[in-house]
């Protein structure tokens, strides 16, 4: 049995003092860069989830350099935001204090593993010399108007006691803490993300990004093309703009909704008879978050607003105007045509408050539900588009609203602008003043980075106020405009700022005149493969695709995209088949395999467990399994013997096995290069004894997923230099090609046996190998062979009657 401990804390120690996987930068070589999701330097430490991820791109890195690239693959933390803070809060602790203990904790964790990160371009966004930057593309922003502040209604975390972006609430409640969102009007800082939509949809074509990930960008932006038109308002000179992907269906629309935050209430509040009720339904609404008003399976609420009329341009009948929650102002124009007939939720309202129902679709029964089938079909009760196909009556409708005036062209979108601002303390302080005067000034770039002050009360206010805002001698300062006294910004950057450009930083981390220099850019820009988890495809993905692009659009970086590929892995469930939790007692530790087992077993496992892109169960009796299989690699040693050539017998599958881990680590298939490598044992053992070359090529193809015992056992073999230095074992395609082969035997087009035939070999050989088989005249018993069809070196089939 080898002893793990002592190998591999000699291994992790040697690559770090010989700066064994530092790139070179000044590299005349191809390069290569691997980008792991930034992780929060959690309480809790390292998950499995994390190994998964890391050490799938740590093989690939490690292949890479043995394959002569100049790899970067380097490693940082993301700790601004809430997961520090709350944890902060909770433990008190200062943020800062819990940020040096915890990045401590995870940099020890990650080095036992012996991950080959670039530790010499580490970054910790709570540094100021890097955070100098965060606020300098803040100030880019502002000063190219994609920055502005608003009051608006946000999603309101009662328990974080913070504002949050839309991508923030997963399923009505917080990401973080998983409270209930509600809805509070409140001044924030807004990013114009919107101005990049159709860009962020449009270049996804040309990435190598997995489908789902595809997938998820584009719904999350939502993109619809369709038409505004605009419904004038009984005894007022004002129109009601509304958005429709559908604007054939206008025939059918016998009333319309506005949000209940429309402005519309407000303007005209003077006109409206049941005012006291209207703004009691508001009182209500504004405790649901947009997840439970959108929600389609709920009771139908609203109020009709009496007093106002709107005008249907189409058939020029007055029809009333509601107020209910399931019309957002934050998303289209915050008014809705409603189509009763032709949509589930109108149709729900509309029966239970007793509206008209018109179907405008032929052969559509509204009598029991709505019908929304109706991609297809031809117009009924819709005057000027009777008798036209839906295709061609949409086109007749915005010709015409756009030839009177009555609407236009439009493409929408579900995505919002970027919720920017957190009333909290840990984060980047907005390098922006407010001046009665000049209103919002930037601050000057040569005063960043504008530091965090230190606090000594970091904890939420239940005002909604950041905790910054109580520092009157550091919020009171002077206008950089006219010189006026002027206030500090209180409301701090979200955690995804930092995260939104680290993978420009660690191209050049230590550059204190810009945020990396254009040469390093150049070289190592846009990242080759980067793996994230899903969750984060709306959030940190989404967003650092904007910033990239703005930072491209003004000249700092050489590419429109941050990343050329996207991939995903799958979540290591419990044992028990569901998600890792505290509550459920189901939780692995890292740490206690690395204890019990050794990294190289943890590594292992977490590669063999199976496919990369899936959830999967973790097993302890897997995890033992492959610790049985490092033994047996270990116990090779004893049958090596002299030699600088492949064994004769083993020639063809070395080749093999060469080729197959080669492409399965570059495809994420290291399950199925584990199997073949474990394959490969065996036959060795078989064999009986093994060459110094038979080994070096094993052992190198190993080498990814147990880096520390494949180090030991070269050293031991007196191999030559160190395994992390070596070339990568290259395949012959001949060799790995079998001479012989086997191939099925199909009767009417159903396999009944197989045989093996010399590659290439005659079709009268093959017929004549197959018919001396016992199973041809069982099968051909009493039967009439018709034909006979060989397809070389891939089936016979005989067809018989």
């Amino acid at each position: 049995m080898y002893n793990f401990k002592e190998i591999e804390k000699k291994w992790q120690d040697r690559w770090i003092k010989e700066k064994c996987f530092e790139a070179d930068n000044k590299s005349t070589k191809e390069k290569y860069y691997l980008l792991v999701e930034f992780p929060y330097p959690s309480g809790s430490g390292l998950h499995v989830g994390h190994v998964r991820s890391y050490t799938a791109l740590d093989s690939i890195a490690r292949l890479k350099r043995m394959q002569g690239y100049n790899v970067l693959y380097p490693m940082g933390w993301d700790a601004f935001g809430l997961p520090t803070e709350n944890y902060a809060i909770k433990n008190k602790i200062h943020p800062a204090t819990v940020t040096k203990n915890n990045i401590a904790h995870f940099k020890k964790q990650l080095k036992s593993i012996g991950f080959s990160f670039d530790w010499s371009r580490e970054i910790n966004t709570t540094d100021p010399e890097y955070y100098k930057w965060t606020q300098w593309i803040f100030l880019q922003l502002f000063k190219h108007g994609l920055a502005y502040k608003k009051e608006m209604p946000i999603n309101w975390c009662p328990s974080c006691k913070v504002g949050l972006s839309n991508e923030e609430v997963v399923g009505g409640k917080c990401e973080r803490c998983g409270e209930v969102v509600v809805r509070r009007v409140k001044s924030q800082w807004m990013l114009k993300i919107t101005e990049y939509a159709d860009r962020l949809i449009n270049d996804l074509d040309d990435l190598d990004f997995i489908e789902r990930v595809v997938t998820q960008q584009k719904n999350w932006i939502g993109r619809s093309e369709g038409a505004s038109i605009n419904f004038s308002l009984r005894d007022f000179d004002e129109k009601l703009e509304v958005f429709t992907t559908r604007p054939d269906t206008i025939y059918g629309a016998t009333y319309m909704v506005i949000a209940p935050e429309h402005p519309l209430i407000k303007n005209h509040a003077d006109k409206i008879e049941n005012l006291d009720e209207i703004n009691a339904y508001k009182d209500e609404v504004a405790k649901k978050s947009d997840f439970e008003r959108t929600e389609l399976e709920k009771d139908k609420t609203g109020v009709e607003i009496k007093g106002i009329k709107a005008i249907n341009p189409l058939t020029t009948k007055e029809i009333p105007i509601w107020i209910s929650d399931y019309v957002l102002m934050t998303y289209g124009t915050g008014a809705i045509m409603a189509v009763p007939a032709h949509d589930d939720r109108d149709y729900d309202f509309a029966k239970k408050f007793g509206l008209e129902i018109i179907p405008v679709i032929e052969g559509s029964d509204v009598s029991e539900h709505a019908n929304t089938e109706t991609s297809t079909g031809k117009m009924i009760n819709s005057g000027i588009l009777n008798g036209l196909e839906v295709k061609d009556a949409i086109a007749k409708m915005i010709d015409y609203l756009e030839e009177n005036n009555l609407g236009d062209r439009k493409v929408n979108y579900k995505l919002r602008d970027w919720l920017f601002s957190r009333q909290r303390y840990w984060g980047e302080p907005i390098p922006i003043v407010h001046c009665d005067k000049c209103g919002y000034v930037a601050l000057p770039e040569e005063e960043l980075p504008l530091l965090l002050p230190k606090v000594e009360n970091y904890e939420p206010t239940d005002s909604g106020e950041s905790p910054l805002a109580m520092m009157t001698d550091w919020v009171n300062t002077t206008c950089p405009k006219c010189g006026g006294p002027a206030k500090r910004e209180t409301d701090t950057m979200p955690q995804w700022a930092g995260s939104s450009w680290y993978f420009l930083r660690y191209t050049d981390p230590h550059n204190d005149k810009e945020l990396a220099s254009k040469e390093a850019l150049e070289y190592w820009t846009p990242v080759d493969w980067y793996n994230g988890g899903m969750e984060h495809t709306t959030l940190h993905l989404l967003y650092s695709r904007f910033w990239h692009k703005f930072l491209y659009d003004i000249g700092v970086v050489p590419t429109k995209e941050p990343y050329k590929k996207r991939t995903s892995h799958g979540m290591i469930l419990g044992n028990n088949n569901e998600k890792m939790s505290k509550s459920r007692g189901n939780v692995v530790n890292p740490d206690d395999i690395v204890r019990d087992y050794g990294a190289d077993t943890l590594r292992c496992y977490e590669m063999f467990i199976g496919d990369f892109e899936k959830p999967v169960p973790w097993s302890e009796n897997g995890v033992k399994g492959c610790r049985r299989f490092l033994e047996r690699v270990w116990n090779l040693q004893s049958i090596v013997v002299d030699g600088e050539d492949y064994s004769e017998a083993l020639v063809s599958e070395i080749h093999k096995t060469i080729k197959k881990v080669t492409e399965d680590y570059a495809n994420l298939k290291a399950n199925t290069a584990i199997a073949q490598l474990m394959t490969l044992s065996n036959k060795f053992n078989s064999v009986g004894k093994i060459t110094k070359e038979d080994f070096r090529a094993y052992l190198i193809l190993l080498n990814p997923v147990a880096p520390h015992i494949t180090e030991e056992l070269w050293q031991i073999c007196d191999l030559g230099g160190i395994l992390s230095e070596q070339d990568w074992p290259k395949f012959d395609e001949k060799i790995t090609i079998d001479d012989e082969i086997e191939i099925p035997v199909q009767f009417n087009g159903k396999v009944r046996y197989t045989i093996k035939i010399e590659r290439d070999e005659s079709e009268n050989k093959v017929f004549e190998v197959a018919e001396k088989n016992e199973l041809f005249a069982k099968n051909t018993e009493s039967k009439k062979v018709i034909k006979k069809i060989y397809i070389p070196n891939k089936i016979v089939n005989i067809v018989v009657k």
